[in-house]
């Protein structure tokens, strides 16, 4: 038997990890494709489906977060702290809205790239890949400072969230 599924206010807890996974990943494809003089693209793209991945991940764990907040029994030292993970959990979703955005456009508008100077296509593709990796390890940073003030939340602050009833005691599974 399956244990109960929570309602959208519970899902936070298991929705959250997927950015953070997908977000820390990606940018070790990117580094590939900055690196690797063959499958440039391929990293690339894999890059890319794990940016699209991780930032639609982003929009359900920020809507999942608002959900599970409204239920969360407020102290002065929690409202401070969940403020602070709500802002920067709305600040990180747009970070890598638009860095995913203008990745795309990188690997798949070439004609833009190549009036962006006379290198070569593949010095082009992996002088952009280096920057993009500069960009998403800097945004790395709000992802590990969003986690912490979540962390925080639930470790040092004590705040659960929803979760389903458990059956009356003595009741019998179907």
């Amino acid at each position: 038997m399956l244990p109960p599924w929570p309602g959208w206010d519970g899902l936070h807890p298991l929705v959250i990890h997927f950015p953070i996974a997908l977000l820390m990943v990606a940018p070790l494809f990117i580094a590939l494709a900055a690196g690797v003089g063959r499958d440039i693209v391929q990293y690339s793209r894999a890059a890319l489906v794990l940016l699209v991945l991780g930032t639609v991940a982003t929009f359900v764990a920020v809507e999942t977060g608002e959900a599970a907040a409204e239920g969360v029994i407020r102290t002065d030292a929690i409202n401070a702290v969940l403020s602070q993970h709500a802002d920067l959990a709305e600040t990180t979703r747009m970070v890598f809205t638009v860095l995913t955005v203008l990745y795309a456009a990188f690997l798949f508008l070439p004609s833009y790239v190549a009036r962006l100077g006379s290198l070569a296509r593949e010095a082009r593709v992996r002088a952009g890949n280096l920057v993009f990796l500069v960009l998403s390890a800097a945004a790395m940073l709000l992802v590990v400072n969003t986690a912490h003030l979540g962390g925080r939340l639930v470790y040092q602050l004590g705040v659960r969230g929803a979760s389903p009833a458990s059956p009356a005691a003595g009741a019998q599974p179907r």
